[in-house]
């Protein structure tokens, strides 16, 4: 199959990612006609609309945490996303405020009428499957949309560029972000910025997720190291070397966080091998799948027009 004749985009929401955002963006005061809180639907879908006019891609795929703490990064990394977990469950099931589950219902059926195709994988976060469909895309553009910064790894211009729009300062302040955009703001090399950038929050750790780094290496000493030595592999060559020029507390640093360094690197990456499933085709429809059922739920949540507004978008942008 050839790309789209008018260079129009593959785009890959980060589900999680922007529900998440809409849940806290709006006012708790929207409720439906029955009293339920629809904040998050309807920013959801707002948000979808929006990047529909503004990114005017003609394949759209929403992806999905199957698992938002998968097994296989808890066991290498047993603090893994821990303090998010709901306290009294098997370590498996997120603290959300209880009424978002309900919205997400609701933003799964409206995505399923609207005929807006979804993604997920066994045991794998959105990122594997953003970072899986990325990597295997073969024809057109891939525009990644998430508020979260570890996707920026997936950025590189070969063998098709890969983009993401960041959003984690809302979508009015979205940053389009390529290896150039990526290598500068952080101070890291351009020519494999996506690596390199995951190889950068090994080193300096995330604590919104669990992951301590190597004690005493921020993102500027990070990006130093990797900088100078070009990639994590080079640099734990030169801690094992002793005739390597690098500094002795840095390399006495390296060398404690050796454990570390190993367990957490397959935690840190997305993956690009995730067993994915789509819903359906990718294609943007130009009209929803079951328009009945799109418009007896947004009659139900009293959102008609910002389902209004996504259908005047699919009309426009679908095919």
């Amino acid at each position: 199959m050839s790309a789209h004749p008018d260079g129009r985009p593959l785009v890959l929401l980060d589900g999680a990612s922007l529900w998440f955002r809409a849940f806290h963006a709006m006012p708790d005061s929207l409720r439906s006609p029955g009293g339920e809180p629809i904040g998050a639907v309807r920013g959801f879908l707002d948000m979808v609309t929006s990047l529909v006019t503004r990114l005017e891609p003609h394949r759209l795929v929403v992806c999905l945490d199957v698992a938002w703490r998968p097994r296989f990064r808890v066991a290498a990394v047993p603090s893994y996303k821990e303090h998010r977990v709901l306290a009294g469950t098997d370590g498996l099931v997120e603290e959300v405020p209880p009424t978002l589950p309900p919205q997400v219902e609701h933003i799964m059926a409206a995505l399923a009428a609207a005929g807006i195709a979804t993604a997920g994988a066994p045991d794998c976060e959105a990122d594997d499957v953003l970072g899986t469909l990325a990597a295997h895309e073969d024809r057109d553009t891939t525009v990644v949309v998430s508020g979260d910064r570890d996707l920026l790894q997936v950025v590189t211009d070969r063998p098709l560029p890969v983009r993401v729009l960041y959003v984690g300062r809302g979508l009015a302040k979205a940053e389009l972000m390529g290896p150039t955009e990526v290598a500068a703001k952080y101070g890291i090399p351009a020519e494999r910025a996506g690596e390199t950038y995951a190889e950068l929050a090994l080193l300096r750790g995330d604590p919104s997720d669990g992951l301590p780094g190597v004690t005493g290496v921020g993102d500027k000493t990070a990006a130093g190291l990797l900088s100078t030595y070009g990639s994590l592999d080079t640099l734990r060559a030169a801690v094992a070397d002793p005739e390597s020029p690098l500094a002795k507390g840095q390399r006495a640093k390296l060398t404690a966080a050796a454990d570390y360094l190993d367990a957490a690197l397959p935690v840190v990456r997305v993956r690009r091998d995730a067993p994915v499933s789509m819903s359906g085709p990718d294609t943007l429809p130009a009209a929803p799948a079951e328009p009945d059922a799109l418009t007896a739920l947004a009659a139900e949540l009293g959102i008609e027009s910002t389902v209004t507004r996504l259908v005047k978008a699919l009309a426009a942008y679908g095919e």
